[in-house]
């Protein structure tokens, strides 16, 4: 059963009205609250204010049921990748002819043409970098976005803003809003996960759920740090048994809703409730999710985890397919912190395109090949460009805010398309610019979600993953 989407989050506690106040004018509703809680789905109400997983329908039809985000943390060059700039190789080491921007991480030079080959493919005839000879066979499969922008040049606050859309202060994240606003298809795993995520340049803030309830925050499979082979969802293989377990959990509940019914409503100690029923439930399905013996040979040489420098990401790929399969509402992969070329640009972004290519193009063929592709948005990217200039022994680039290339890939969007220009060396997005902001209405509207209805509130104003920002991008949508 599926409950309809609340277009305002939590009310705030009325002034002058305690909570023990509240409880007794309230006289059973609270009652009923814990009731439903304990009768399950059958029982909750559109009402209610405790943290849950429970699907609901979203704002309007939704094209995509799910997201797979493949975030490439260090900012890849779009100038080396997808958006060719043979005026750049015509004006290599020359001075660019316009004013740079004022905010660098460090002092830049000439012009610097990119070291790599571009070649057109597909019936689009899209140049692509030969940096990716597997996903340029998939050119007319993919909606290419050339204008991203962002607002800020340092890492931290880049991803913070491209995961939460602020680059100032700790708001939730994408997934978490999505997780929030849809719930989880499947009640047995959360509706966010985030496999090997940095823990570097705002860490845990960049899932975390922040002042929604804790329900919603992701849940991190491993580290950047942790080999994706050994990167699993912790705690959930312990030695006591399930019987036990469940008489252990049932006390626990008895107390916390006890508490619950002293002192009124307590979003965490409600999301501290589900969550350890989540983690109950967990323990029957992850750990086979997580088991990918049953996966043919063939599935993981198309994933390229049978060899070196594909294995890594692919795990996570394949990982992301099996998530998605059992209904998890958002799952990010990151290739952690790999692609920020000050120097050594060639050897570097050469090695970091060797190890994802294939991983994402069997990702795509997969999910396209078992259907799932329809209702899955995929999106590739990271939380800043490069620029075109030059920095160290013109062998390296700086990061650029001003420009990135993104793709997406189906649940929903165009294929074959490229939208957005930016200026003839790929410095500052110049036609049809998207900020994040833009592309996080966009990507909540492809989930059936009005960016502007999907509010919280909190601290006296009603918040969204948005804030007061935001055009939705109909030219991107199929």
């Amino acid at each position: 059963m599926r409950t309809q989407l609340r277009y305002r989050g939590y009310g705030a506690q009325q002034q002058g009205l305690t909570r023990r106040d509240l409880l007794r004018q309230s006289a059973v509703g609270f009652g009923g609250l814990a009731l439903a809680g304990l009768m399950g789905n059958d029982a909750f109400s559109a009402e209610s204010h405790a943290p849950s997983l429970l699907e609901r329908v979203p704002h309007f039809p939704a094209r995509a049921k799910r997201i797979i985000f493949l975030f490439m943390h260090g900012g890849p060059s779009q100038i080396d990748t997808f958006d060719y700039k043979p005026q750049l190789a015509k004006d290599d080491n020359k001075p660019v002819p316009f004013n740079k921007p004022r905010v660098v991480s460090g002092a830049t030079g000439n012009l610097l043409k990119s070291p790599f080959r571009f070649k057109q493919h597909g019936e689009s005839g899209f140049y692509v970098s030969e940096l990716f000879p597997h996903v340029s066979n998939l050119v007319d499969d993919l909606c290419f976005i050339n204008s991203v922008h962002g607002s800020n040049s340092r890492h931290g606050a880049a991803l913070l803003e491209l995961h939460t859309g602020s680059d100032t202060f700790i708001r939730p994240s994408m997934g978490s809003w999505l997780s929030y606003g849809l719930g989880s298809e499947n009640q047995n795993l959360p509706g966010y996960i985030t496999i090997c995520p940095s823990l570097t340049h705002g860490g845990a803030n960049n899932w975390g759920a922040a002042f929604l309830p804790a329900i919603y925050q992701g849940t991190p499979v491993g580290n950047a740090a942790t080999e994706s082979m050994n990167a699993k969802i912790p705690f959930i293989a312990g030695a006591t048994s399930t019987g036990l377990q469940r008489l252990e959990l049932d006390l626990l509940n008895q107390i916390n809703r006890k508490r619950l019914a002293e002192v009124g409503p307590d979003l965490e100690l409600e999301s501290r409730i589900e969550s350890f029923e989540l983690a109950f439930r967990l323990q029957s399905e992850a750990p086979s999710i997580q088991d990918i013996s049953d996966e043919s040979q063939n599935t993981l040489r198309m994933y390229g985890i049978d060899k070196g420098p594909t294995q890594d990401f692919g795990r996570q790929c394949l990982m992301a397919r099996r998530f998605a399969e059992k209904g998890v509402r958002f799952i990010q992969l990151s290739h952690s912190y790999k692609w920020d070329q000050h120097g050594d640009l060639k050897n570097g972004h050469t090695t970091n395109a060797l190890e994802v290519d294939q991983p994402i193009w069997a990702l795509l063929t997969d999910l396209k090949q078992r259907g799932l592709l329809e209702d899955t948005l995929v999106w590739w990217g990271g939380e800043f460009g490069r620029t075109p200039v030059s920095q160290g022994k013109r062998d390296g680039r700086d990061h650029n805010p001003h420009a990135c290339t993104m793709f997406l890939a189906g649940g929903g969007v165009k294929a074959g398309v490229r939208y957005g220009e930016t200026d003839e060396y790929g410095y500052y997005a110049v036609k049809d610019k998207v900020h994040f902001h833009d592309l996080h209405a966009t990507l909540l509207h492809l989930m059936g979600i009005d960016h502007q209805r999907l509010t919280y509130r909190y601290a006296g104003r009603d918040f969204r993953l948005t804030d007061i920002h935001g055009d939705v991008i109909h030219d991107l949508i199929a």
